[in-house]
């Protein structure tokens, strides 16, 4: 009976939000609801939770952008590449043994829910904001915070602006961002406060976005500072100085992880796989000292997580050794971090709010006990 109250849940959140078009969050969650209910009557009628249905298949639908700089980018060889999908490789090894297990799901901004609420991926994992309307009207389930980013706008030098440049500066502007993402509506409230007037446009990837910005036709870009910081660092000709502003971002972008509503023990999987690698990091636990830590420690927290002690994983429905193959695959949080987006690479983001809570930041896990 619980499955079936469950299942009906389920699509009365997924009909809920296919009918909503009261901002652009929830217009980009519009899609078949009967495709949905296929789905969940499918799974209902054969009593399979999706952790189930996962470890049938063999491997995980993960959904992500595909065309973010260091987060997540297809490669010439047909890989998948970056933070984000780095953490989908992560789940994949904490449930099926095998980081490689991962079909990877290219989605614009406009399906990435749609794909959740029908079961087309099992997992979303592509720069998207958690924000209440999403987390309660759209019916998605957000796991914690992996990258705690801002909005900032980037134009071009020769057009006079400069990393100290405000949203003051920018009446008249053409700008132009990715459609059905919190972006649009937060330059336009953003505009509104400072009383300029704007030309928003939108387009479906932020690929069109960047390449109608190289050929003029956008004066202004605005999406996260990260996704910025990346195309300026991949896409920036030579001879022009592309400036990203204002210094402090004009609204909160806390990405990560998310699922479909309901289920709750696959959320639990999701959110506790990214905790595993947070928690490795505070405690000292890396990919090159994991033998010896697996080996057992005078740490109780260590023991339990890497499954020496306790029986964490078994109520998950996993087995103990979950957590040391999730933190296998690229090290612990800060491993991933720097392998992917840190001061080494490409775009050299800082850690800053991402830092650990013992060093400032806001990356935090609950305990493992």
């Amino acid at each position: 009976m619980w499955r079936l109250l469950a299942t009906l849940f389920a699509l009365a959140l997924a009909a809920s939000a296919c009918g909503s078009s009261d901002s652009s969050d929830d217009s980009s969650a519009s899609g078949s609801s009967s495709d949905a209910e296929e789905t969940e009557v499918t799974l209902a009628a054969n009593g399979e939770s999706l952790l189930d249905t996962v470890k049938s298949r063999g491997t995980l639908n993960c959904g992500v952008s595909g065309s973010a700089v260091a987060f997540s980018e297809l490669q010439a060889d047909g890989s998948m590449a970056g933070f984000d999908a780095d953490y989908c490789r992560v789940v994949a090894a904490a449930i099926l043994g095998d980081a490689n297990k991962v079909n990877f799901v290219s989605l614009t901004a406009a399906e990435r829910f749609t794909a959740v609420q029908t079961g087309d991926v099992d997992l979303l994992m592509r720069n998207t904001t958690w924000t209440q309307s999403r987390d309660s009207e759209v019916g998605m389930d957000f796991g914690p915070t992996t990258y705690y980013d801002g909005q900032q706008l980037m134009g071009r030098e020769s057009d006079g602006f400069s990393g100290s440049s405000q949203v003051s500066d920018v009446g008249g502007s053409v700008i132009c961002t990715s459609a059905g993402t919190t972006t649009e509506k937060n330059i336009a409230d953003a505009a509104a406060e400072a009383g300029v007037s704007i030309e928003l446009q939108t387009f479906e990837d932020f690929d069109t976005v960047t390449n109608n910005f190289i050929s003029g036709a956008c004066d202004i870009i605005t999406t996260d500072g990260s996704a910025l910081v990346g195309r300026k660092a991949k896409q920036q000709p030579d001879g022009e100085n592309w400036v990203i502003f204002p210094a402090t971002p004009i609204s909160k972008e806390p990405l990560g992880p998310l699922v479909r509503h309901g289920d709750n023990d696959w959320g639990d999987i999701a959110r506790w796989t990214l905790n595993a690698l947070i928690t490795a990091e505070e405690l000292g636990v890396t990919s090159a000292n994991m033998a010896e830590m697996a080996a057992g420690t005078n740490n109780p927290e260590i023991n339990r997580l890497l499954g020496t002690e306790g029986n964490l994983g078994e109520m998950l429905g996993l087995d103990a050794e979950w957590a040391k193959r999730a933190i296998m695959v690229g090290g612990n949080y800060g491993e991933v971090f720097e392998s992917n987006i840190g001061s080494a690479t490409i775009i050299g983001l800082a850690r800053g709010l991402n830092s650990q809570w013992t060093n400032g930041g806001l990356i935090y896990s609950p305990p493992f006990r």
